[in-house]
């Protein structure tokens, strides 16, 4: 029988994404492919966030590349658990590079969402964290309570990075809620926003 203990843990992704960026209009937000970008739509669509389609394995890459460009803007990479193992890589050149405006959240449900909720290896050895903490990213933790969250977040909004947390999500079923789907159209209007031209 699989173990199935994420289907009870206590956190929620759509609340947790709401917590993240609730508030915070000028922060720049990149969600890798799937259930993490229609989280971050589900808590509102917004010009400044730019969720990625077909993409999958970039969305830590493209933040470090953003971060780099903006170093005067925070930087918030949402993705989850299949991705960030598809690009661990990423997680060294981000260590390397040392951005301080970066922070990475990996919701971490510890299932492959889009294409049946396999398990993924965090249900079993994995520990995310302790892989960022071993590519040389100083700032890391793992959320798995209300009271860890609420510890956690001025550390993911504010603290000098680059800042790692694995945030463990229920494994759940939830609507889609779709962004736009134009690539054209998304970077068309992240760019005006950040930089005032197209």
């Amino acid at each position: 029988m699989q173990d199935t203990r994420s289907d009870t843990y206590p956190l929620q992704r759509r609340d947790v994404v709401k917590r993240l960026t609730r508030g915070k209009d000028d922060l720049l937000v990149i969600a890798g492919l799937g259930s993490t970008a229609w989280d971050i739509t589900s808590a509102g669509d917004r010009d400044l966030n730019f969720p990625l389609w077909g993409a999958m394995g970039g969305a830590i890459s493209m933040g470090l590349g953003l971060a780099l460009a903006q170093p005067q803007r925070r930087v918030l990479v949402i993705t989850g658990d299949g991705e960030t193992l598809m690009g661990m890589g990423s997680l060294a050149s981000v260590a390397l590079q040392g951005p301080q405006n970066l922070s990475i959240c990996t919701f971490d449900n510890e299932r492959y969402g889009e294409t049946g909720m396999q398990m993924t290896h965090t249900s079993a050895k994995t520990d995310l964290a302790a892989v960022a903490a071993a590519c040389g990213i100083a700032v890391t933790g793992e959320v798995r309570t209300e009271d860890a969250l609420e510890a956690a977040l001025p550390i993911i909004l504010e603290a000098a990075g680059p800042v790692y947390h694995a945030i463990k999500v229920r494994a759940e079923k939830l609507d889609f809620v779709l962004p736009p789907k134009d690539g054209e159209h998304l970077k068309d209007r992240f760019r005006r926003a950040l930089l005032g031209v197209c």
